[in-house]
């Protein structure tokens, strides 16, 4: 069956065998936004001192263990390609599942847009879809979507929140400054004497 350009095929779900590791304690995040905000268009409106601050904050408390896994869907399918014996015979496959509805109260809002952007994003479902088949086991697979994930986000974040400016940086900046402001007035000086040194002749 041949897909749209943009569309994920997910594969019948099952619930994960009893082996599978129970969910790591997360670290409580407070909502930045009702599930309706979030839900909502990202818009091209500028962030606020207090958003990017609040968004600073976030990051520098953010790991691994910041995403809720109860929020995460985990389905089983046969991989495909090249392997070893067990390929397309065993469902070791991982497909991690996450809403967007679920996730996004407990981001920034810096981080909405670049998400809904990014190619995990499956529109149909307004989730995050992530993949995994490099292992023949379905632990080492299903951790490797939580790494994607949270690598995802992280990088996201990292992009999208702008970067504190150090003492150095606003030194420079206001050097500069300084200078431009004194050729603009030396370059005025000199413009009102040249004019002035006319008007005189003229009168002449």
């Amino acid at each position: 069956m041949i897909l749209p350009p943009g569309r994920i095929l997910l594969t019948t779900r099952c619930s994960p065998p009893s082996w599978l590791p129970h969910p790591l304690p997360t670290t409580p995040l407070r909502p930045f936004a009702s599930r309706r905000t979030a839900s909502l268009p990202n818009t091209t409106t500028p962030p606020s001192d207090d958003d990017v601050t609040e968004a600073r904050r976030w990051l520098s408390t953010f790991d691994s263990k910041s995403i809720p896994r109860h929020l995460c869907e985990i389905s089983f399918s046969r991989s495909g390609g090249p392997g070893g014996q067990n390929v397309n015979k065993v469902n070791s496959k991982a497909t991690l599942k996450i809403s967007l509805h679920g996730l996004l109260p407990l981001l920034p809002p810096l981080l909405h847009g670049p998400l809904r952007s990014s190619r995990y994003f499956a529109e149909r479902s307004e989730s995050l879809v992530i993949q995994s088949q490099e292992s023949r086991k379905q632990t080492s697979n299903v951790d490797a979507c939580y790494d994607k994930l949270y690598q995802l986000l992280r990088t996201t974040a990292d992009d999208a929140i702008p970067g504190e400016t150090s003492q150095a940086q606003k030194d420079r900046v206001a050097k500069l400054k300084k200078a431009e402001n004194e050729t603009r007035l030396k370059t005025k000086k000199f413009l009102s004497s040249k004019k002035a040194s006319r008007r005189g002749r003229s009168d002449e």
